[in-house]
């Protein structure tokens, strides 16, 4: 199940329908995914769930982060963090992540081959530590994406799966690698907000408005917050973001049609499109909803039970893990016809309710960043199909994998420059 967990999913759904149990090393684990289950789980109240296994993502992300709490302490946090994902604060940034794609290409000619992920990866990287984090100068941004690199290569699966192995072992081996990475990365996150908080008031990143933000008693995030919700920032925003648009630059170009459809709809707004025209195109962002729903990075929202919880005939106790199967649920025939096939024109046809359609969880814990990553992932795919003309480096289907808490592209999605749509 580490490495091919969606194709265990189709196995254990043929076999034994809704739902199944799953006996995992951090517990049991009851999938679900029917519309109007996933409504009764997303729209419990708060306090009946507990964050499954926070010890196996706080080793990445920290435990202050909206991912590890829970109850009271999570709605404070996420209410004093909402504003800067939403509205013009984040549509803000759209002029950054055109530019900051455009630089990642420059050196693009034609002849030129490339693998997606590490593309994507690279403009994802510099979209966060330029809007988010901050940076802006050269040199430091070569720190960052050094260290930042280093961090997310470092967390190997099997330490999020089985906890024994989350022992240093005298400074040797995989987790005592990840800790050492992760303590260079929190000091460089440390030194950014000292660098930043004498000047907050007057910049537009994300971390200023961070520091600048405060609780309903008056009292700022604590440092130890700030870092740990950054560390949760780059871990959702960059691997997540930068996996989808390679997706979808590989069902694009595998989908003649698609691309055909697509490129008219882009070359229709002209030269210089704002951000916000490219963001509005319809067709463009059913392409993205439908990579998003063919592959979801994150397969499962999970949900830990504090109180008993009735499901169907079922009386599940508390310690109990519900988990809202986000691949199964994209996969129901009678809401997506011919499931596996990639046709964006569903989104077109019609819109599906939170419970049928979720790459982005749900419920009061649903991700945060979910519109700037929609935003992104529209920007960046329009301007690379706008100023590049590609086509894949090979004709196989390619497959996911496990990569650290996500499923990638296997290979990463090799491709071709044909020529240059557009002057670098």
């Amino acid at each position: 199940m580490l490495a091919r967990p969606n194709q265990m999913f189709r196995r254990w759904r043929d076999r034994y329908g809704e739902p199944f149990m799953v006996t995992s090393p951090n517990g049991q684990v009851v999938e679900v995914w029917e519309p109007a289950t996933v409504r009764r789980v997303f729209t419990a109240d708060h306090d009946d769930f507990a964050v499954f296994s926070p010890d196996s993502i706080a080793i990445l992300i920290g435990h202050r982060s909206l991912l590890t709490i829970a109850g009271p302490t999570h709605r404070r946090e996420r209410k004093l963090l909402g504003p800067p994902f939403h509205g013009a604060r984040m549509r803000a940034y759209g002029e950054a992540m055109i530019e900051l794609t455009r630089a990642r290409i420059a050196e693009l000619d034609a002849g030129s081959s490339f693998v997606a992920m590490d593309l994507t990866q690279g403009i994802s990287l510099d979209v966060i530590l330029r809007t988010v984090f901050g940076v802006d100068d050269a040199r430091e941004l070569d720190v960052y994406r050094t260290v930042v690199i280093e961090a997310i290569e470092s967390a190997a699966p099997v330490l999020f799966f089985f906890p024994a192995l989350r022992r240093e072992f005298g400074g040797v081996g995989p987790y005592a690698r990840l800790v050492a990475r992760q303590r260079r990365f929190v000091d460089l996150l440390k030194g950014q907000i000292e660098r930043v908080r004498p000047q907050a008031s007057e910049r537009a990143d994300i971390l200023s408005m961070m520091l600048e933000a405060r609780y309903e008693d008056g009292e700022p995030m604590s440092d130890e917050s700030l870092v740990d919700e950054l560390r949760t920032l780059l871990l959702a925003g960059h691997e997540t973001t930068a996996i989808t648009l390679a997706w979808a630059l590989y069902l694009v170009h595998r989908h003649p049609a698609v691309y055909h459809r697509l490129r008219e709809e882009l070359d229709g707004l002209g030269e210089s499109p704002t951000p916000e025209a490219i963001a509005h195109l319809p067709y463009l962002d059913a392409v993205v909803n439908e990579s998003l729903r063919l592959h979801p990075v994150v397969q499962e929202v999970m949900r830990t039970l504090t109180k008993p919880f009735e499901l169907g005939a079922y009386t599940l106790p508390p310690g109990v893990t519900i988990a809202v199967n986000i691949f199964l649920a994209h996969r129901r025939t009678e809401l997506f016809p011919e499931p596996e096939e990639f046709r964006p024109e569903r989104f077109l046809d019609r819109t599906f309710s939170p419970f049928e359609y979720m790459p982005f969880g749900g419920g009061p814990r649903r991700c945060l960043g979910a519109a700037f990553a929609l935003y992104e992932m529209k920007l960046v795919l329009a301007t690379l199909l706008g100023d590049l003309e590609l086509d894949l480096a090979s004709e196989g289907p390619v497959e996911p994998v496990r990569r650290n808490l996500t499923m990638a592209p296997r290979g990463g999605v090799p491709l071709r420059v044909v020529r240059r749509r557009r002057p670098a």
